[in-house]
Parts: structure tokens; sequence; C-alpha cells
């Protein structure tokens, strides 16, 4: 049984229920909790996916504790009537968590996407970092992304063969997807895409950076909007008001600044495909923007997911308003720096993530075995 709530879990989750589909032995039970309503159907429908139940935990301005009991509440019920042979959930979601913690309390094995991923910090990303690690504590198949994301288990005493190096499935998503003609939706991005323009593309949601540092960001993006007057800036703003309220009012009157809602995953893919440079503080987008050549600019001040920064194709910057403008005018003015990290390769997956998750998944079960490792090229 897959079970996931949000965007971000949807497009890392399609792959393995595209393959558990495919497969002629496994019957995928699809679940969400729906805490990403709108988003979360976008991708579902992009993919072909119909769940088979619906939690449609969303409420207004809803909690993190309010997310946790009602996604534990529904999720013990169903796991009762329908008792899977194991639940899957990825990532680090507060959903996650729950399904997590519901499936363990009913003896189910925990199969655990995207296992591994450490900051080291238990409070940054809040709460990413402490969710994957009361997960790890109760998974019986840990699938981690990179020898990285592995050696952080091993670190914690699981045991290396509770784990499988599979590559993040966030690329399987993103190959599919680049491969398809997507028009967007917003005839605003219709005139981005046709103008020819150096394109910054900024996303920005995460909670440790609500409030004064996400002003000072707005600010940042101002002060580039007015210092290269023929770039455009394209920020699909989230959702949360309290996002909205901290970056929006720096930007007001600047007309190479274009603002977007929340874009489907086909079109959010077209849009990183087209820009020059990345910004943002998500996690996914580091992972999928080096895929298609585009240098990432992370305003945070740790990532668990150092294999980029490693590799040179992702650099951690921070919230300060001086550091933002700083970094990305680095890479607009310097070609030999932009080269270097748009041509870094990407450790993160070949496109074959789902498949060795299949493998894994028979191993557990005693009907096959797994595939090697993912390693990246030119590791």
């Amino acid at each position: 049984m897959p079970i996931y709530g949000t965007r971000p879990e949807a497009i890392k989750m399609a792959p393995i229920i595209k393959a558990l589909v495919a497969s002629n032995d496994f019957n995928a039970t699809v679940t969400v909790t729906g805490q990403h309503r709108e988003m979360l159907d976008q991708v579902n429908e992009l993919f072909g996916i119909a769940p088979d139940h619906d939690l449609n935990i969303i409420q207004p301005r809803q909690t993190l504790n309010g997310v946790l009991t009602r996604t534990v509440r529904g999720l013990d019920e169903l796991l009762e009537q329908s008792t899977p042979d194991a639940v899957i959930v990825q990532g680090d979601t507060t959903a996650a968590l729950g399904g997590a913690v519901a499936a363990f309390y009913r003896g189910i094995p925990v199969v655990h996407v995207e296992a591994g991923l450490r900051s080291f910090n238990l409070f940054s990303p809040f709460p990413e970092e402490a969710n994957r690690k009361m997960i790890s504590q109760v998974t019986s198949l840990h699938l981690a992304p990179t020898a990285g994301s592995k050696a952080n288990l091993m670190r914690e005493a699981v045991p290396e063969a509770d784990i499988a190096v599979t590559g993040n499935t966030v690329i399987d998503a993103l190959l599919d997807v680049a491969d398809r003609e997507v028009a967007f939706t917003d005839p605003k991005l219709e005139e981005v895409a046709s103008s020819g323009s150096q394109l910054l593309l900024v996303t920005t949601h995460r909670r440790e950076n609500q409030g004064s540092a996400m002003e000072g960001v707005g600010r940042a993006l101002a002060r580039l909007a007015d210092r290269y007057p023929d770039t455009l800036i394209v920020l699909p703003a989230h959702r949360n008001p309290v996002v909205r309220e901290a970056i929006l009012p720096a930007l007001e009157g600047h007309t190479n600044v274009v603002v977007t809602e929340p874009l489907p995953y086909g079109e959010f893919t077209r849009l990183m495909n087209l820009a020059h440079v990345v910004l943002t503080d998500s996690g996914g987008v580091q992972e999928e923007a080096p895929s298609l050549g585009k240098p990432v600019l992370v305003m945070r001040e740790n990532t668990e997911r150092p294999e980029a920064v490693d590799a040179g194709t992702v650099r951690l910057i921070g919230t300060d308003e001086e550091r933002v403008v700083s970094e990305v005018s680095h890479l607009f003015d310097d070609t030999s720096a932009y080269e270097r990290m748009s041509t870094a390769v990407n450790p993160y997956g070949d496109g074959h993530a789902a498949s060795r998750t299949i493998a894994a998944l028979r191993q557990l079960f005693g009907t096959g075995s797994r595939l090697p490792d993912f390693t990246a090229s030119g590791a």
C-alpha cells in the first residue's frame, strides 16, 4: 500500500506505483492522505493514478499535530480493514510519519522510499529531519537514493541487509515528464517562454525561512530585478498566506517579476528547463534541476542532500539578502562559474530507481533478488 499526501511525495511515488501496476506479482492499493489537495490531484492525473482510498485530511491553516493525528486515525481504520503485506511511505512529511507509525502499530512492514537523508540538525529542515529519523526507527526496508544516504543509515546501526541503494525516483519522474509536450495554462508563462529572456526561477516555502528571512529574500529579488532589467524572475508563489505576505510586497511594481500560482508538475518541469538559474529552498528541486543542466542556489544553511553540493551542481547560500543578490549575480555575470555548475554530474539517479525498488520488494517477500545498487556516473 503506497501512502502519500503531498505533491513532492506523489511525484516520487508515481514511478513506483507505475512499476507495481505493471508487475505481475504485486497489487498496489494506492492511498492518499490529501493535505496538498489540488497540487496532489494534479500529479495523480498527470501520471494516470487513480487512488483507491482518499483520507482528504486537508483543513485551512492545518497544524503539524493536526496532520499527524488525522493521518494516523484515518489510516488505522483503513489498515484494519485491508491488511496490506507492506506499507510504502516516501521521504519526510508528517503524513509519511503517520503512515509509518500506523503501519508499525498494526504489525505491517514499512518500506521507506528516499531513506537515510540527514542534515544532522534536528530543527533544520523542520520538521522533516525529525520525521525521517523517526520513520527509520520503524522501517523494515530502507530504499536509500544514494550511497551517502546508505552510509547515514549504517552509522545509525541499520543492518546493511535492510538497505538498497536505488537512486531517486524523482529522476524517473522527471525524465518521463520532460519528454512530454506540455503547454502553460497561464498566458503569462507562454509569453515568458517565447520572450527569449534570461530566466531566474524562484521557489520558496520552508517553515524555517518564513518571517524576516523570507522578507529579506523578497527584497533581494527586487534588487536583482532592478539590477538585471532584461532578466525575467518567475516566482510560482506557494499558497501558504504566510509565505505570500512575507515575499510579495517587495516585488510590487517590478514589471520583470512574474508571479504565478503554483504550477502543475508538467508545467513546472518545462519552466525549470527554460530557466538559466534556479533559486530555491526546496529539497526536490535540488535533485531535479541538475538533471536539466541548471545551477541551483539553495536558500538554506544546510541540506540533507550533500551529494549535489559535493558534485558542484548545488550551492548553499542561506537567506541573507546580500548573499542572495551576490550569488545570483555571480552566476549571471561569470560565464565560467556558470558552466562549472551547469555541466557537473548529477549524483541522484539514472531513471531506473523504480526498477531497483521493485526488485528490492521482491527480495523482502522472498520472491526474487535485488538489482545492483545505483552508483552515480563519474563516482
